[in-house]
């Protein structure tokens, strides 16, 4: 195995500007949500060189659209593909699955940009652009230990399969896709943006929105009527405590470094209709984190029962109860025992590449592979190059090194989990 292993080193070394070159054409392409197929075009053409049986479809059809985990803003996904590469292997080894999404969110305010979002511009060993972090170049650390691997004439025995996948930023609905098209694996890694941390677990979350209610009047005469605006305080400050409830009763080890392990977002308000007069309604939006081991229908039940205790503490809430909605978005929770083979076996490269242990963490936002681990049964990783604080940001960008050695950390996990035929 080390000798193996030097093999995808010394090829990781000499073929840095391939990597580049690919991540400079993938993050150029600019695949927001409907507009994928150009960068899946690039990826399909990789797979190809690579000599991996690949599989393209547009993930249409009443079994994605009907299941209960489906989520998505959209109801076709006329030109937006999936992909899947598989490298087979003899026979014998365990299968790993390597899933990516190739869609990105818009690039904000052109202005707070210091180059183009699209640019593809590399300075000072880092190279910018709109999904360069948040995830093509985890992508691309994928494809090149894949590369790494076929190019030192390793054969495998348990297959490899790489997915790129669309819809992630939305609620994952490609990933569910390749999942009911029969798409399973013995473990499974995600390249997001961790700085290289590995979440063996990852928070879920969902999308809300509460209506309250208030009764019109005058503003002159704004004693007669009941303002919504009010009663929205207390909703908001009564949420605050579910929060700190929720929170206070997680004791893991891996959120000790966040403070807010399972947030409750208030991001969206509206409400009255013109200053002169009270607010009769107001309704707020927002986010509600899962915690890893919880399930989504905990989470919203918690929610449900928690606002039903607004009547003690304002009789107005028992004829007027508020109104809660469940919309938009939602990513499932996912966890892997923290001594699991593939967990052990990539701490180990990790160790082997960057000659020091790896931090632990739990994931502060959802990913695919809530989906992976509840729909697939798959036990999944998140361990990525990209850097967490600039993923949606301005100026996103990812630190070209760390790419790298994701890669070879990845590539010899592969080697150890799927194992190498002697034949």
């Amino acid at each position: 195995m080390g000798n193996n292993n030097a093999k995808v080193k010394k090829w990781i070394q000499e073929n840095k500007n391939k990597g580049i070159r690919l991540l400079k054409k993938l993050v150029q392409e600019p695949s927001l949500q409907g507009n994928e197929r150009s960068s899946q075009a690039i990826i399909i053409e990789k797979c190809r060189q690579l000599g991996m049986e690949i599989d393209i479809w547009e993930p249409n059809g009443a079994e994605l659209l009907k299941h209960p985990y489906f989520v998505s803003p959209r109801t076709t996904f006329l030109d937006s593909p999936n992909v899947v590469g598989v490298l087979k292997g003899t026979g014998g080894g365990k299968s790993l699955l390597l899933n990516g999404h190739i869609d990105v969110v818009p690039e904000g305010d052109i202005t707070q940009w210091e180059m183009d979002p699209y640019s593809a511009e590399v300075k000072d060993g880092k190279l910018y652009g709109r999904g360069s972090t948040d995830m093509k170049g985890g992508n691309v650390a994928l494809l090149l230990a894949i590369q790494a691997i076929k190019d030192s004439g390793i054969q495998l025995k348990g297959d490899v399969i790489f997915q790129s996948v669309i819809e992630e930023e939305s609620g994952g609905a490609g990933t569910l896709a390749t999942i009911l098209r029969g798409y399973k694996a013995d473990g499974a890694i995600i390249p997001e943006p961790t700085n290289m941390k590995i979440f063996p677990k990852q928070q879920g979350s969902q999308w809300f929105k509460i209506d309250i209610y208030g009764r019109i009047a005058h503003g002159g005469t704004r004693y007669e009527g009941v303002s919504a605006i009010e009663k929205a305080m207390t909703v908001i400050n009564h949420l605050l405590k579910l929060e700190m409830i929720r929170n206070g009763a997680i004791n893991d080890p891996l959120y000790k470094n966040t403070p807010i392990p399972v947030p409750i977002n208030i991001g969206k308000i509206h409400g009255g209709t013109w200053p002169s007069s009270v607010p009769d309604v107001v309704t707020i939006e927002g986010r509600m984190g899962v915690a890893p081991e919880e399930t989504i229908d905990h989470a919203k039940a918690d929610m449900q029962q928690w606002l039903k205790k607004l009547a003690e503490i304002d009789k107005w809430f028992e004829e007027h109860p508020v109104e809660l909605e469940w919309f938009g978005a939602r990513w499932v929770p996912g966890t892997i025992e923290p001594d699991h083979e593939l967990m052990n076996l990539l701490k180990n490269s990790f160790k082997q590449v960057k000659g020091k242990d790896p931090i632990i963490e739990a994931s502060p936002w959802g990913t695919d592979g809530g989906l992976l681990t509840a729909v697939g049964n798959i036990p999944t990783i998140v361990f990525g190059p990209g850097t967490t604080e600039v993923a949606h940001y301005p100026n996103e960008y990812i630190e070209l090194e760390r790419m790298f050695e994701t890669a070879e950390i990845i590539a010899q996990t592969i080697l150890a989990w799927c194992e190498v035929s002697e034949d």
